[in-house]
């Protein structure tokens, strides 16, 4: 059952991701990536983001 936010949490919330915008984005990020994929990715996709996942490794 999904429960209906209150109006006090919606602005908590709001509140919440306005004073953190860059981590915000982060999540929003890293989430639309685990989704392609998960859900969309060919193996094509996947082969190069083995190599683009190496290389970033590598620079850190």
């Amino acid at each position: 059952m999904v429960e209906k936010l209150s109006e006090a949490r919606i602005k908590a919330n709001k509140k919440w991701d306005e004073k953190n915008r860059e981590r915000t984005s982060y999540l929003r990020s890293r989430s639309s990536a685990k989704s392609f994929i998960k859900n969309k990715a060919t193996k094509e996709d996947i082969d190069m983001l083995k190599e683009v996942i190496k290389k970033r490794l590598e620079e850190l």
